[in-house]
């Protein structure tokens, strides 16, 4: 056979295939539109190579029970929201008389996701790595029966290393020590990393760890979460994860400008039934066993209502999402939000317009130094479309912004681990605490302000004379978007 008629032949071969593959992912696979079509050109114009990418970043997860819950928790779970959702309105205006003009966003997040309402907690808010930290060490430090400890990314550099250290210690003097770590995030950490925290008897577990290093066929559905909870009292939830570069230690990306919150009070239950749900589904532990672990049991005079929020690939609905539309939706006066990346979808953008049209002071801020080009300029096109319906676009020059926040009338806001983009929306494990309290809200618009003086804006004339280039990068990127 002639060379020509092999390449051929090889050509229309792999074109089938594709096709065949192409196929099966349109019609077996039930997605989004726009995430399917991003994929069928990834699959068309990079054959069997899409194939591989799709493979590794595009699968499903099995939501059905991925949690393995008991008829029994699931039961138990059902009657404690239905409980709550009862008794709201009353417990609503017990707690304050201008807290039931939200009592919708509280009802949406108690039925979607069994985000209980908690009103007795005390809040301190982290924008700097060394406050953040230098408290977590001090609690850790002070722990006496408990540390259930869950990060994204733990870095084997300094800062990984006096963790593990300080966590060691604490297990040598009989704390239970318990760490989940996601593998992806953590790809530095070498096997032997925690082999002393375990001698000690600390736990460690991964969260869908790879078959074969460094190959994993889970890059996406990674668990996103950054939660710590101290012998069942104190617990702290944001963006911050454990590494050099999260106290302004990396040249590349100079000051790290992140958010992070520590909570005490009957919130931390919640934070604590989060990592509870995760540490059993990355381990082989006893399920249903709850004697095991620390919980807060009253006694506090916090003030502070909250709602922890979750959101994964488990779930149908997209809880994280909703939570922040909602709450654009009932803002009357300001919405300012501040996000590492944005990429949002048609009903988040649509949102924006909505609020922007009702005479909303919308304003977003994002970095001016990219860690990731195609998600940064992607994050410029969604950004500059705002601009044409009033949005401020205010891009954080002070090194890297990653705060994850959004405060809305003063009155509300959310701190937490979700980005801007498909991957937190649907594809990522992430949680978020909600907080409806005015004093708290105006500390984070307060930060935001602050900030706003450390960036320059985005304006409409500025925007229209990006060269062609970037023009290019944008919307190369804005087709990516669903699958960035």
């Amino acid at each position: 056979m002639e060379f020509a008629s092999i390449t051929t032949l090889i050509i229309s071969s792999i074109t089938f295939i594709n096709i065949l593959l192409a196929l099966g992912f349109l019609f077996i696979e039930r997605r989004e539109a726009g995430y399917t079509w991003a994929w069928l050109m990834v699959l068309f114009f990079i054959p069997i190579l899409g194939f591989v990418l799709y493979i590794f970043f595009g699968r499903n997860l099995k939501k059905k029970n991925f949690y393995h819950l008991f008829i029994e928790e699931q039961e138990f779970v059902q009657a404690e929201t239905d409980r709550q959702l009862a008794s709201l309105h009353d417990e609503v205006q017990e707690i304050s008389p201008w807290l039931q003009k939200y009592t919708e966003l509280i009802t949406m997040n108690i039925r979607s996701s069994h985000g209980l309402l908690s009103s007795d907690n005390d809040i301190v808010i982290y924008s700097d790595g060394h406050q953040k930290f230098d408290a977590l060490f001090e609690d850790i430090r002070s722990a006496r029966t408990e540390i259930n400890i869950q990060y994204y990314i733990i870095q084997p550099d300094t800062l990984g290393k006096k963790l593990r250290d300080a966590l060691t210690r604490k297990a040598e003097e009989g704390v239970k020590v318990r760490l989940l770590y996601d593998e992806v995030g953590s790809k530095r950490i070498a096997p032997g990393f925690f082999k002393e925290l375990r001698a000690a008897g600390g736990e460690v577990e991964v969260f869908f760890p790879s078959l074969l290093r460094p190959l994993n066929f889970r890059i996406n559905n990674r668990n996103h979460r950054k939660l710590c909870i101290i012998d069942g009292m104190t617990a702290y939830i944001g963006g911050f994860n454990v590494g050099d570069e999260y106290l302004g230690l990396d040249k590349k990306f100079g000051y790290w400008r992140d958010t992070h919150l520590r909570i005490t009070g009957n919130a931390v239950n919640h934070i604590q039934g989060r990592f509870i749900l995760d540490w059993h589904q990355a381990g082989k532990h006893k399920r249903g066993d709850y004697e095991e672990f620390s919980f807060f049991t009253g006694g506090h005079t916090g003030t502070s209502p909250v709602q922890i929020i979750t959101s994964g690939p488990n779930s149908e609905t997209e809880h994280l999402k909703n939570m922040y539309i909602k709450l654009i939706l009932s803002a009357r006066k300001s919405v300012y939000i501040q996000t590492p990346y944005f990429i949002p979808d048609t009903s988040f953008m649509d949102a924006c317009k909505i609020a922007l049209l009702s005479g909303v002071d919308l304003r977003i801020m994002i970095p001016n130094k990219p860690d990731h080009p195609f998600v940064y300029w992607a994050t410029w096109a969604y950004a500059g479309d705002l601009l044409n319906y009033g949005a401020k676009i205010l891009l954080y020059e002070n090194g890297f912004l990653h705060a994850k926040t959004i405060v809305a009338d003063g009155e509300v806001a959310s701190v937490g681990t979700m980005n801007i983009d498909s991957r937190s929306f649907r594809l990522n494990f992430e949680v978020n605490a909600i907080v409806y309290d005015r004093q708290v809200a105006a500390q984070l618009e307060d930060l935001f302000l602050q900030d706003s003086l450390l960036s320059s804006e985005l304006t409409p004339e500025r925007y229209k004379e990006r060269s062609l280039m970037i023009k290019l990068k944008e919307g190369i990127s804005r087709l990516l978007s669903p699958i960035l």
